[in-house]
């Protein structure tokens, strides 16, 4: 675990070590001990940071420099589209849902040849 990214997302909500631990259900010297990296949170308390932080396990364990999984996809069957809006800069949810909207308007001439 990266405890400094728990110390970062802690101060970046403004929350003091047990405020967090009330939130988790955990001691404030577990908090201490997590950010120090002298003891690992068990995968429940894992689960709850990346819920309420809402950032991904792997961004926390630190295999990712990614908070989020921000990926915007279309799938049906075995076929997927998946495009990384880490790409480009302030997509909005309206071209999330045109780029979505134009893989099913591609895709419904297939419904018509089966």
């Amino acid at each position: 675990m990266r405890g400094n990214r728990i110390k970062l997302l802690r101060e970046e909500k403004g929350l003091k070590q047990d405020e967090l631990s009330k939130i988790l259900g955990v001691s404030p010297s577990a908090i201490g001990m997590y950010e120090r990296d002298e003891r690992e949170p068990n995968d429940d308390i894992t689960l709850k940071l990346a819920e309420f932080f809402n950032v991904t396990t792997d961004y926390l364990l630190g295999k990712s420099d990614n908070r989020n999984n921000e990926n915007i996809g279309f799938n049906k069957d075995n076929f997927k589209i998946e495009l990384s809006t880490k790409e480009y800069k302030n997509i909005t949810e309206e071209q999330k849902k045109q780029i979505e909207d134009f893989a099913k308007f591609i895709l419904k001439d297939n419904k018509k040849e089966q």
